[in-house]
């Protein structure tokens, strides 16, 4: 297993982090312990020492489900991470009665990793207001945390203003090939180098569809690396990071588990001519996207309900990455009946103040024809 070391913290973690937001779940949609636990004891066993948990993974059970499985290893063998909900807090008694309450789901006396949970400039402005920080510095003199950072997503100008803030133990940002310029961007990855920060890696595969690409994008990586998954190309990009201490892969079944060992085990950063590929791949992908939508949000509030920039964007990522069953999702579940285009009553206020000069009323229209035709 490939460790590196946080050296603000003289932290050893191993380079791939077990992300407990996608656990298998049984047909009634509760997690199959059974099976989680056998991809903790694979992961485990072979030298993952970081788990990362959340308030809300799994609607709230992803942490007990979490301490039960790690009550079976020695405490000091493993690094133990979970999350404060901002948005769910209020007040300080809310602190303090969350993090009571996580304490008592993970069965834990402490926290080694403490991360105010997905961090944007309202919920950074709270954490200011509250003293929220104040408090957690207490908990850590009392020994109920050890080490203290923040989970990000908002633009690179807030990511700034917050990592240099505060004395942070560590930071997590949301990075991959595909993503390198937008939320904190690679420009965050350099700052946090400069200020002495160490990186967590979320969303390295981005959500799965870095695993699944089309078959002539695969082919490429296959020339390459005939044995290797196309998984294994992205986390290999984020390891390449100097300043990157965790990958998180978010893991859901013992294949998985396998697949990431196996990159993780003699890890190798991508060479000069990899790191071409992964460049010409993501000019390939980045290339199918229907429209230069960039969620500015300018044409919301839409007159009648249509959630424009989310329309946009399911059919933007099914073009770039093909991928139906993630695509019949989002068109289903993210974009409700009433915020479809089809709704749309073209009234054209959207396309007059829209930055890039997209014809949104023909676009929605096409969209909607589209998708409908490929969720059935």
């Amino acid at each position: 297993m490939e460790y590196r070391v946080m050296e603000k913290i003289n932290a050893k973690t191993s380079l791939l982090g077990f992300g407990c937001m996608r656990f298998p779940l049984n047909q009634d949609g509760s997690i199959n312990e059974e099976e989680t636990f056998e991809m903790f004891d694979q992961a485990y066993h072979a030298g993952v020492n970081y788990f990362d948990t959340a308030y809300p993974y799994h609607n709230g059970a992803s942490e007990p489900v979490t301490g039960r499985a790690l009550a079976r290893y020695p405490r000091e063998s493993f690094y133990l991470a979970t999350k404060l909900p901002i948005w769910a807090v209020k007040s300080i008694d809310d602190v303090k009665r969350i993090f009571a309450e996580q304490l008592e789901r993970l069965n834990m006396e402490y926290v080694d990793f403490y991360l105010m949970h997905a961090l944007n400039k309202e919920r950074w402005e709270t954490i200011k207001k509250l003293g929220i920080l104040d408090y957690c510095e207490e908990l850590r003199k009392e020994g109920k945390l050890r080490y203290l950072g923040f989970s990000f997503h908002d633009d690179y100008e807030v990511f700034q203003e917050i990592i240099t803030s505060y004395k942070w133990d560590f930071c997590q940002i949301q990075l991959n090939y595909m993503d390198k310029d937008t939320q904190a961007t690679t420009k965050g990855v350099e700052l946090a180098e400069s200020l002495g920060v160490p990186m967590v890696i979320m969303e390295p595969v981005k959500g799965g569809s870095l695993a699944n690409l089309p078959e002539d994008i695969t082919e490429r990586f296959k020339e390459v690396r005939p044995d290797a998954s196309t998984a294994s190309w992205a986390l290999r990009y984020v390891g390449s990071f100097s300043n990157v201490k965790v990958i998180l892969s978010g893991m859901s079944d013992k294949k998985q588990v396998e697949d990431n060992l196996k990159t993780f085990s003699k890890f190798e950063p991508l060479s000069n001519q990899e790191q071409e590929v992964i460049e010409n791949v993501a000019k390939t992908l980045h290339s199918r996207v229907k429209n230069g939508c960039t969620a500015c949000k300018y044409c919301m509030p839409c007159p009648a309900g249509v959630n424009i920039p989310g329309s946009f964007q399911v059919w933007n990522e099914y073009h770039v990455y093909g991928n139906i069953r993630e695509t019949t999702y989002n068109w289903t579940k993210e974009i409700p009946k009433e915020a479809k285009p089809k709704n749309c009553i073209k009234c054209g206020k959207c396309e007059k103040v829209c930055p890039q000069k997209i014809h949104i009323r023909e676009d929605l229209e096409s969209l909607q024809k589209e998708l409908d035709e490929v969720v059935g």
